[in-house]
């Protein structure tokens, strides 16, 4: 135990390292990923037939692939057209992407779940379509979606350590490299996995404390 101690200060600086560059790319990516979801599903069900369709094709074509591969095309694949990204833009901008598709679909049940009479009642004293979804239906779609956000934010924070597969230094390389120079693997994973569990409770804890606010009337 006591070595485990001493071994704990010598490889946490390193790792911290590494920890900054998770929470960077994982809050970069929540934003795209928020924006770029809330879009798609507002093209979803805005009745517009061609932006409905081109939506769902995107949509469907992000969750068809895995998300290794959307960061090997980015990161890879781009510079052969001309777009050379660092490694820490082509994580955020990979995980974002791939994770709009999950957002879209959880943005979309939210505001199909608001009843259809709120619409047409807003639109019948003169609202228009984007007005009504900016001050009926989104505001109450929130409170439906905030459990399963919360979810994909913890999930979003866990597959940050993909990006390690295009060289992003983040926690789980960052651990991994410690460990292969220093061959203290129980020591070096027990700190990377306290580590992930320090970042993720806090956001539980926030998303119930969330859910609890908004349940109240």
């Amino acid at each position: 135990m006591q070595s485990f101690f001493s071994q704990a200060v010598e490889f946490l600086p390193i790792l911290m390292q590494g920890l900054r560059l998770t929470i960077v790319v994982t809050i970069g990516s929540l934003l795209l990923s928020t924006v770029l979801g809330l879009v798609w599903a507002l093209m979803r069900v805005s009745g517009i037939w061609p932006l409905a369709a081109t939506a769902k094709v995107v949509v469907n074509t992000i969750r068809g692939i895995p998300i290794i591969v959307q960061l090997f095309y980015i990161y890879f694949v781009l510079p052969d057209f001309g777009i050379s990204l660092t490694a820490v833009q082509a994580a955020i901008i990979g995980l974002g992407i791939a994770y709009s598709a999950y957002q879209s679909e959880n943005f979309r049940a939210g505001i199909e779940a608001i009843d259809r009479g709120q619409l047409e009642a807003a639109q019948s004293i003169g609202m228009g379509w984007w007005l009504t979804m900016r001050r009926v239906i989104l505001p109450q779609a929130f409170k439906i979606v905030l459990p399963p956000y919360g979810n994909i934010m913890i999930m979003m924070l866990k597959d940050s350590s993909q990006a390690s597969t295009i060289t992003v230094a983040e926690l789980a390389l960052q651990g991994k490299l410690i460990a292969s120079s220093t061959f203290q693997n129980t020591t070096v994973f027990t700190l990377v996995a306290a580590l992930y569990l320090c970042m993720s409770i806090p956001l539980m804890m926030l998303v119930s404390r969330l859910e609890l606010r908004l349940s109240r009337p």
